[in-house]
């Protein structure tokens, strides 16, 4: 008999006929199947071209081809608890839906809706009149508009209104957003031509008066949502740039970043632009975010002036730029919500998980305590920390919070923080200290029994793979 250990290989029908792949062959394509046991075949090759002990049992194999098969499968996309504590988290798809939004946005995902119909008359209708109903309704502006972000909203409101011509901008507000997305570069790509002034901390309005000439078409004002500058600074009023822009006859956008309709300053957060507040102070058109501080989901939203919103949905890019009937079905349900505004706090997660008092937050903390000091090796304590808002809104503003931190035995914090992160359901929290740390703020009370599992699983000396 040959020592060849290659030659103990079974064949890739062999492995195909294994009774450990009949589920695969039930689930799978039969060329996905052939290529993955040709993968695992090929793995053991290389295992034994580095020495090691052979291992060519039929079932082995064909089990380690359906694990690939079926991890390949699997969607990269998954639900994740948020036990970080910010709200607003970019990378975790920022704000999650009030319920009826959510559900609004799967009914319109499953089947058929008036998307563009008009029911009472069975004539053609335009995708934005829902929103642009609740969008009046909730700011107060004349007509109102949606696409697929606020980037989109700023490049498609200067290209319709001022491509060709110059658009005043303070220096201070020529700011970076999320993915390395520039203020200039947005303007130059809708063809407006920036004209900058004042200086990164100062910004009076004889700066914007010098710098109009015969070919500038706006004054714009810009949220500077992910910084702040402090200290010795100055910057010009939206109701004085409007009066300056109605004496040279001139237009005014409010790029306001955050979408704030609900005002969160009695419960303690400081002072965010209020659209209907930019709306009231006469600017021609307000662009912001619906998936931040109005707790929707990710879209651009364009409120003012009739006329500039119908210049607007005329643009050729609006087709490039418009919103999916999931998303629109999700942004009418919030604007419905906003239309109660106490109920909008109450009831909006995003909203309600900002303003959750401290004293409701820490009681709920130590009762979850009580269930994680039963899981074997965890040692555990509850403090008093700090949290941020999150997603370029209030972005140097803390929140207090309570954290609960904790170490497993046998584990470091970033082990703990890894078997967390890529457990089922996947966990995020914070690493600090030395310990793990979990927010119950942004965690949903229908999601702790899952966090509690998951804590279990991951503090097992050998968790499940």
């Amino acid at each position: 008999m040959s020592d060849n250990p290659f030659r103990a290989l079974p064949s890739v029908a062999k492995v195909l006929a294994s009774p450990a792949l009949a589920p695969a062959h039930e689930s799978h394509p039969a060329a996905a199947v052939t290529a993955q046991v040709r993968a695992a075949l090929d793995r053991l090759r290389n295992r034994l071209k580095a020495g090691e002990p052979p291992s060519a049992d039929v079932d082995t194999i064909a089990r380690e081809a359906l694990s690939a098969l079926d991890a390949q499968s699997r969607p990269l996309l998954r639900s994740v608890i948020n036990a970080t504590g910010i709200v607003l988290h970019t990378n975790l798809g920022r704000s999650p839906l009030h319920e009826d939004a959510a559900r609004a946005a799967y009914e319109a995902a499953r089947g058929y809706l008036n998307l563009e119909l008009d029911l009472a008359t069975g004539k053609r209708s335009s995708r934005q009149s829902p929103i642009r109903a609740g969008l009046k309704a909730v700011t107060g502006a004349e007509s109102a508009t949606a696409v697929n972000n606020c980037a989109a909203a700023t490049v498609i409101a200067l290209r319709a209104i001022a491509a060709g011509k110059e658009v005043v901008v303070s220096r201070g507000q020529l700011v970076e957003i999320g993915g390395s997305f520039r203020i200039p570069d947005v303007m130059a790509v809708s063809g407006a031509a920036l004209r900058e002034v004042g200086t990164t901390n100062i910004t009076r309005l004889s700066d914007y008066e010098r710098a109009i000439t015969p070919n500038t078409a706006a004054l714009m004002k810009v949220h500077c949502s992910n910084y702040r500058v402090r200290g010795y600074t100055k910057a010009v009023e939206l109701k004085d740039l409007v009066a300056l822009g109605r004496k040279h006859n001139l237009l005014v956008i409010d790029d306001a970043g955050s979408g704030q309709i609900a005002d969160l300053t009695p419960f303690g957060l400081p002072g965010e632009p209020l659209i209907p507040a930019s709306v009231s102070a006469g600017a021609d058109l307000v662009l912001f975010s619906g998936d931040k501080l109005l707790g929707g989901p990710q879209c651009g939203l364009i409120v003012g002036k009739a006329d500039l919103i119908q210049r607007i949905e005329k643009d050729p890019l609006m087709r490039a730029f418009r919103l999916d009937k999931m998303t629109l079905a999700a942004l009418e349900a919030t604007l419905l919500l906003h239309r109660d505004a106490k109920k909008a706090v109450r009831d909006i997660p995003t909203l309600r998980m900002l303003i959750t008092p401290l004293a409701e937050l820490k009681r709920r903390t130590e009762s979850f305590a009580e269930w994680v000091r039963e899981i074997p090796g965890v040692t555990l304590g509850v403090w008093e920390d700090e949290a941020f808002v999150g997603g370029g809104s209030l972005p140097d503003v803390s929140v207090p919070t309570v954290v609960l931190g904790l170490t497993a035995a046998g584990l470091s914090e970033s082990e703990l923080a890894a078997r967390l992160r890529t457990g089922t359901p996947a966990v995020m929290a914070r690493v600090q200290d030395g310990r793990v740390l979990l927010d119950l703020r942004c965690v949903l009370e229908r999601q702790e029994a899952e966090l509690l599992g998951a804590l279990t699983t991951a503090c097992a000396e050998h968790p499940p793979s």
